[in-house]
């Protein structure tokens, strides 16, 4: 199976400070949270004149299962300082494999299956951490087959 061919690349992540809402969710509630968290974090961000510097991510905290902890929020071109809920972060600098998913949020499983079959394949074990970009802004695409999402996992 060729990089080209199923799109996960194996990268070098830098360290890059972040500004989040972190909260445990119930799996149902995601969608509300997010919207939530990206207003929150967007406001405190202005607020405090902060440059965001690259699209909105959600990153998870162990397993997901009925409910999942959850950080969801923008990277940051300068330190932030919690404030308002909102909370300063660090997406680690890290190794990982990352690939594009096409299509609606509840097919991402296939891209994650993929992902962590490669890993597997090349010897490495999954952190206990993930996160996702989010490319495609729903209100501005509103078919989900054309949505774009970035998955990076970690490697342990």
């Amino acid at each position: 199976m060729s990089q080209e061919k199923t799109g996960i690349r194996l990268v070098q992540r830098p360290e890059q400070p972040t500004a989040v809402v972190r909260e445990k969710v119930p799996m149902g509630e995601l969608p509300p949270f997010f919207g939530r968290a990206f207003g929150a974090v967007m406001a405190a961000a202005q607020n405090q004149a902060v440059q965001i510097a690259g699209p909105p991510f959600g990153l998870y905290r162990g397993m997901p299962t009925d409910t999942v902890d959850v950080e969801a929020g923008f990277p940051v071109a300068a330190p932030f300082t919690g404030s308002e809920g909102v909370a300063a972060g660090i997406l680690p600098a890290c190794q990982a494999f990352e690939a594009t998913h096409t299509g609606p949020y509840d097919t991402l499983s296939a891209t994650y299956d993929a992902i962590q079959a490669r890993m597997k394949e090349e010897g490495f074990s999954p952190a206990d951490s993930m996160w996702e970009y989010y490319l495609s802004d729903p209100a501005r695409e509103p078919d989900p087959a054309t949505w774009k999402t970035l998955v990076v996992w970690p490697v342990a």
